[in-house]
């Protein structure tokens, strides 16, 4: 997939800073903020709108970890991306209690695709 190419199905931004992750909770567990891009939006802009709309954050989607097939809709993005804004701003749709900045090693438990978890095992700190 080629930066700023159009993209169906999910996508997953993956928010890093200084060593943590952002989730958000997803029914009974925590995962990646996600969701579903507008007609002839690419990855990386919808991985930025999606975070800012539900966390209030700023963010800059830079680097796609995996990229769907062409033509699939069932099919998910992850999205890297990096903070803007150290603070959210207000309007997020979730509670600040649904958001978490989890240490790198405490993600075992979330929700993530496997091309994340190689990513964040790749950026871990020493």
């Amino acid at each position: 997939m080629t930066l700023g190419q159009a993209v169906a199905g999910t996508v997953q931004a993956v928010v890093v800073y200084d060593g943590r992750l952002l989730l958000v909770a997803r029914h009974d567990r925590w995962g990646l903020p996600s969701g579903t891009p507008e007609p002839a939006e690419s990855a990386q802009a919808a991985a930025g709108r999606i975070v800012y709309e539900l966390t209030g954050y700023l963010v800059d989607g830079s680097q796609t970890l995996q990229a769907p097939e062409s033509g699939r809709t069932d099919a998910v993005s992850a999205v890297v991306c990096h903070l803007l804004s150290e603070a959210p701003s207000e309007g997020g749709s979730l509670a600040p209690e649904q958001l978490r900045w989890a240490p790198f090693a405490e993600t075992a438990g979330a929700d993530l695709p496997d091309s994340v978890r190689d990513y964040l095992q790749g950026h871990t700190p020493a």
